[in-house]
């Protein structure tokens, strides 16, 4: 499995593309607000000859869905989130005003995920965890073969989720990460949904919320 990144946005969220030899695709958190990032993902996919067949929300903060739209318009795909964070996907709007960004509302979900499913695409499997604290429905896409995780608003490099937020609750953050990530293993490479990639060992090493 391949990744590629990309920083979007106001609050410089990461949205990734995963994608293997097949060329199929899937869309992780898309937080694409103007037409030049939309277009800048889109011409990636279109320009590798990739096919997107799954959009994908490790929560529904408003940086990781507002470009759900876009990707539902130009690819036909909705959004696949735990239920739980339906009620953040329903807070949209009001959240997109209280930040003065522009809004663009997601479609409704195609499906909804829980712990233990797997999301597959090509020869791609994913393990689906899930990591609740920083939103009552968060998850975390983990891909065994390779050794990576997607981890949304989790944890990041040397930080972890703020959980002030409607619905976030530090204790449960925590709990989520030590449970559900560390047992992982420390050479297990975390892509973050803000800032640059880290490890789990490192983490668990350095990361002043964890040690």
């Amino acid at each position: 499995m391949k990744i590629e990144k990309f920083t979007f946005g106001p609050f410089q969220e990461n949205t990734y593309v995963l994608y293997d030899d097949t060329k199929e695709c899937v869309i992780v958190d898309p937080g694409c607000y103007s037409a030049t990032e939309q277009i800048e993902m889109a011409d990636f996919i279109l320009k590798n000859g990739l096919k997107a067949v799954l959009l994908l929300n490790t929560h529904c903060h408003i940086d990781h869905v507002n470009g759900n739209l876009f990707v539902f318009e130009k690819f036909g795909l909705k959004p696949i989130i735990h239920r739980l964070d339906l009620p953040v996907l329903a807070s949209q709007e009001q959240a997109s005003m209280m930040y003065g960004l522009p809004f663009e509302k997601s479609p409704e979900p195609e499906k909804f995920i829980e712990e233990g499913d797997k999301i597959k695409f090509g020869k791609t499997v994913l393990d689906v965890l899930f990591t609740p604290g920083h939103c009552p429905g968060h998850v975390t896409f983990y891909h065994k073969e390779s050794g990576t995780i997607v981890s949304g608003d989790v944890l990041f490099y040397n930080s972890i989720g703020r959980t002030d937020l409607p619905g976030g609750d530090h204790a449960t953050l925590i709990r989520s990460v030590k449970t559900k990530l560390f047992p992982l293993g420390d050479d297990v490479k975390v892509y973050c949904g803000h800032g640059p990639e880290t490890t789990i060992g490192f983490e668990r090493r350095t990361n002043p919320f964890l040690v």
